[in-house]
């Protein structure tokens, strides 16, 4: 298939129309998805359930931070490469990395359940479970991880479909499905009073809605056709789209790791101090949902703009690229400062939203503890929110060294050695202070990642116009386009 309108006037289009298109459905999709946690979190919050509920959530947390490594790398992945297909006017290997894609989506959820399931209490203890929340937690994540497949392929195909060009089917099959998980939240905790197992059946059942849309939505696509031999796997295409991916798979999974060994020492040290084990676990699952909110503000308009980048790079559009790389730097910096400011003024009316403590011994410890935690944990919150825009756009243009760094500088070589060691010295204190000594030192390794991509893209744009000048096939030096599309290595 040639380039069509479809896609074509991806490289016309002005770039605030396009973002605005784009990265608005993207956003709100994104925000849908935390909201099947958050809405969990606040009917169980606001029921009988109260503190040790939401404590008992926040423990689950990490088994959808596993699925969404899984779904939002695979889907990633392949909506970049759809992309650059379109660019490049080269159709041919889309359908066989998209169907393989969606394969290995249900093969990796199903090798998760029969891994998972064995060990799933320690699992759930080294995740911060207490004597008091461990029922509850088991309770909830039987029933979330018998539905993993659904979860992990409806993720997956979502990134493809706005890749596509249909980025408002995208939205609107998460909304749908949001509304059902909503309703049945209330239905199951207040009316049926199901507890845990209600919070647990709503969110899947409105999972699988989005799913079953997703699905229809593959029948009928807009640039590509998948036929039964799509789905037979065929690795040599995929590992292409498997590499662009890679940069979502390790952010997700370092995400994952902060958040178990923060719960970790939360509960350790917070059982050595006045808070006891339990009221951390459960703000720190209120932090975590409230992060994912504006993190999602953020990856929604870079991975919204997902297919206007990859179109331009595959396509040569350089000055364009440019462009759009400080449009999405600058949106960035506007949500991350607004949230900041958010949070330090007012961390408690945000907590109140999610329940008050009436299951704890200490109810003013609790709100003690959560002013303490917004206002130390998100100070430079900011800088996180650009971290999070370098990995995915490098992901876009085919830098995986780039976004793999960009992805594991903050979490991984920052916080997690932070983490361990500042609680010795300040007790849990330095739990909540790693954050925003992480993001500080993170953000200086952002700058020069920074630099040095538009000095890049700067001198690409020159190549180009000599291109352009002097009519010759000039091969750019360090310009992934070509090798991206043949599988070679970027």
């Amino acid at each position: 298939m040639k380039n069509s309108c479809v896609s074509s006037y991806l490289g016309e289009e002005r770039i605030s129309k396009l973002m605005f298109r784009f990265s608005v459905p993207c956003i709100l999709s994104l925000l849908v998805s935390s909201f099947y946690n958050i809405v969990d979190q606040i009917f169980i919050g606001n029921s009988e359930l109260s503190t040790l509920g939401n404590a008992a959530t926040g423990v689950v947390f990490p088994i959808f931070i596993i699925a969404q490594a899984f779904a939002w790398a695979i889907g990633d992945g392949c909506a970049a490469f759809l992309s650059i297909c379109q660019g490049k006017g080269d159709m041919e290997k889309a359908h066989r990395g998209i169907g393989t894609g969606i394969s290995v989506a249900l093969l990796v959820s199903l090798l998760a359940m029969a891994v998972l399931y064995p060990v799933k209490e320690p699992l759930l203890r080294i995740f911060g479970a207490s004597s008091n929340t461990i029922a509850m937690a088991t309770e909830y994540f039987d029933i979330v991880l018998a539905t993993f497949p659904f979860f992990v392929i409806s993720n997956t195909m979502l990134g493809i479909i706005r890749a596509d060009g249909s980025p408002v089917f995208a939205m609107a099959s998460m909304i749908i499905g949001a509304v059902v998980n909503i309703f049945l939240d209330w239905l199951f905790i207040f009316v049926f009073k199901w507890g845990m197992a209600g919070a647990a059946w709503a969110t899947v059942l409105g999972q699988f809605v989005s799913f079953v849309l997703s699905a229809i939505y593959f029948f009928k696509p807009k640039t590509f056709k998948l036929h039964l031999k799509s789905f037979i796997p065929d690795f040599k295409v995929f590992k292409v789209p498997a590499s662009l991916g890679i940069s979502t798979f390790i952010t997700q999974i370092t995400v994952l790791v902060v958040t178990v060994v923060s719960n970790m020492m939360l509960a350790r040290y917070g059982a050595l101090s006045v808070y006891g084990a339990d009221i951390p676990i459960a703000v720190f699952g209120i932090m975590s949902k409230v992060l994912v909110v504006v993190i999602n503000i953020v990856v929604g308009i870079v991975l919204g703009s997902q297919p206007i980048i990859s179109y331009n790079m595959g396509a040569g559009n350089y000055k364009r690229l440019k462009v759009l790389y400080k449009a999405i730097l600058a949106s960035a910096i506007v949500v991350g400062l607004a949230t900041t400011v958010l949070f330090e003024a007012a961390p408690l009316a945000i907590v109140r939203i999610f329940g008050l403590p009436t299951n704890i011994p200490n109810p003013n410890a609790y709100w003690e503890f959560s002013a303490l935690a917004f206002r130390s944990y998100f100070l430079f919150l900011t800088f996180s929110c650009i971290i999070k825009v370098n990995g995915i756009f490098f992901q876009a243009v085919g830098k995986p060294v780039a976004a793999v760094i960009s992805s594991l500088v903050r979490d991984t070589i920052c916080f997690i050695p932070l983490v361990l060691v500042l609680p010795h010295f300040m007790g849990i204190k330095g739990v909540l202070f790693a954050a925003p000594a992480a993001d500080f030192g993170a953000m200086i390794v952002a700058f020069f990642l920074i630099i040095n991509f538009v000095r890049n893209v700067g001198r690409w744009e020159k190549e180009q116009e000599n291109f352009d000048r002097e009519g010759q096939n000039t091969k750019l030096w360090n310009h992934p386009k070509e090798q991206m599309i043949s599988g070679e290595k970027a």
